[in-house]
């Protein structure tokens, strides 16, 4: 028998095995150590579970909870564990993961006439006895239809309806014992691997909660996040009452020519919630003269700052922009990060006693000089332009910051209307797979990157976790100072975006470091159905989408 190599990345070491052996076997006979359970690989460049079989060479790299691919593979197999526990604790409710929040996946219990706390705690303790059974997950690959017409037997109408309008001849399907799910992404080798999780009963469902990424001994802690709890539910009863909760339910709207309707309706949601914020700040009074808008990347924060300037000219306004970026330091002057490096993102790079000055002279009705940043010099300049508010006029400023209080600190915060922007995606492909609002936000800025900044996928990616981070630490904590959330989601996007996401993804080759990467968000997209050229035309040219594709009628 001829024996393949495979080099593993993390020893080093090169060894010969017969075709057939698991990734899990050369991970045991390698001894490769992590600093937390292994719990799936990259093997060339591809996301593979540990009991993938290897019959070619193969570069392996094996990866733990510490990797964003292995956190993904403990959340997918506990969603799996948490819906079988579901069945034998509660056989008539079906579970449904809808939406991160609070550092975990809110879940409810669908048919359930009543919120009983004392349920979870007997959903948890099932958990607990199947993880002390070591139950492979085991995966299969059979014809679509027989994979439909199982999750039809088990009641998942909305996973068969995923299936059936994806289109493909076969279909993975997954088994946890007799029970069966589907997934697009590889799951722990067995229950065993699972032994840190949490269940807590939360709002009318209950909160499933996992162990941090750089210490998994510990759970992420539970962080109040009643604001965004509230904005997802609104957009769950509206995409309820509209029957387009799921991508089976969308991509179905799609293939019977329903795109332009499901186009108009998303867009005229957005404008309704542009209008009813622009009348909350009329309603504040004349002393509201500081709108802040914040967001994550890619969450629309500039056509939304747009938009609603807009709305307040109908509410007798006069919008006018003060620029953050205007306000940085001189490049010198930047403060440094843990490693030495100009930390642009810093809230600190910003001159705030300057940018408070010019808040409070102009809330004053003062007239202000502003500055220019020079950004090939890396030097704020004097740009010969005065601002002053008149009575009617009000003052926007956008980014980052906008909702820490240390950027306004000196403003009382009856001047200020703070915003949050983000793309809260309220769809999910089916009742347990719920789709990753950062993911919904990478590929918008991946688009956004290729037509206006030149940038191919592979920069994209490189930037990302480092974009992460600095969110993580400059706008996610202050998110709930917010006085609204705005959703800039659109229920169409993502069948829109594929259409120019795709290509930019199959540009990224097996041999470069971020195919992983590519290859799941290329698994990711082809859940939805396409959009047509001639309905992607009916996006009005105001659209959040216009500033990812282009063809808006607004500079940016």
């Amino acid at each position: 028998m001829k024996l393949i190599n495979i080099h593993c990345e993390n020893t080093g070491e090169t060894r010969a095995y017969k075709p057939g052996t698991t990734l899990l076997q050369v991970a045991l006979d390698m001894q490769v150590q992590l600093a937390s359970p292994i719990l799936a690989a990259h093997a060339n460049h591809f996301l593979k579970e540990l009991m993938y079989e290897v019959y070619a060479p193969q570069t392996v790299k094996f990866i733990d909870i510490s990797h964003p691919d292995g956190m993904r593979t403990y959340q997918r197999s506990l969603s799996f564990l948490l819906q079988r526990a579901v069945k034998e604790t509660f056989p008539a409710l079906e579970l449904s993961i809808e939406h991160s929040v609070s550092n975990g996946f809110y879940c409810e219990l669908v048919g359930s006439t009543e919120h009983n706390p004392a349920m979870v705690g007997e959903i948890a303790a099932r958990m607990r006895l199947l993880v002390q059974e070591n139950i492979p997950f085991t995966k299969t690959k059979i014809p679509s239809n027989e994979a439909i017409s199982i999750f039809v037997n088990q009641g998942y109408v909305e996973k068969a309806r995923l299936i059936h309008t994806r289109g493909r001849l076969y279909t993975s399907v997954y088994y946890l014992g007799s029970h069966a799910d589907h997934f697009y992404g590889p799951l722990v080798p067995n229950t065993s691997y699972l032994l840190n999780f949490g269940l807590t009963p939360y709002y009318n469902g209950m909160l499933l909660m996992f162990p941090k990424a750089s210490k998994p001994e510990e759970l992420n802690s539970i962080v109040v996040q009643k604001k965004m709890f509230d904005i997802f539910q609104e957009h769950k009863n509206w995409t309820g009452i509209l029957q387009a909760g799921t991508v089976g339910q969308i991509n179905e709207l799609i293939q019977r020519g329903d795109a332009g309707e499901l186009i108009k309706i998303s867009e005229a949601l957005h404008e309704k919630k542009y209008a009813q914020i622009a009348d909350m700040i009329s309603s504040r009074g004349s002393d509201t003269k500081l709108v802040l808008i914040a967001g994550p990347s890619s969450s629309g924060k500039t056509t939304t700052s747009k938009r609603l300037a807009i709305q307040l000219k109908v509410a007798g306004f006069t919008p006018k922009v003060l620029e953050m970026d205007n306000y940085f330091v001189n490049r010198d002057d930047t403060p440094l990060d843990e490693n030495g490096e100009r930390d642009f993102e810093s809230i600190n790079a910003l001159d705030l006693p300057l940018f408070n000055a010019h808040l409070c002279d102009l809330l004053q009705g003062k007239t202000v000089s502003l500055p220019k940043f020079n950004f090939d010099e890396g030097k704020r300049i004097n740009s010969g332009v005065e601002m002053a508010l008149s009575e009617n006029d009000i003052l926007i400023v956008e980014g980052i910051h906008a909702l820490n209080p240390k950027l306004t600190e000196t403003v009382e915060l009856s001047n200020k209307f703070r915003i949050y922007a983000s793309a809260l995606t309220s769809i999910n492909l089916d009742l347990n797979n719920r789709i990753s609002t950062t993911d919904n936000r990478l590929i918008r800025r991946m688009v956004r990157d290729s037509f206006f900044r030149g940038n191919d996928p592979r920069t994209t990616l490189r930037s990302w976790p480092s974009v992460r981070r600095g969110e993580n630490k400059n706008i996610f904590p202050f998110q709930e100072n917010a006085d609204v959330m705005f959703n800039s989601s659109l229920l169409y996007e993502l069948n829109m975006l594929r259409h120019y996401a795709e290509p930019l993804l199959r540009n990224v080759a097996p041999n470069e470091p971020y195919h992983a990467e590519a290859c799941r968000l290329l698994k990711f997209i082809s859940y939805f159905e396409f959009i047509s050229p001639a309905e992607m035309r009916k996006i009005p040219p105001t659209s959040v989408m216009r500033e990812f594709i282009g063809g808006s009628s607004f500079l940016y």
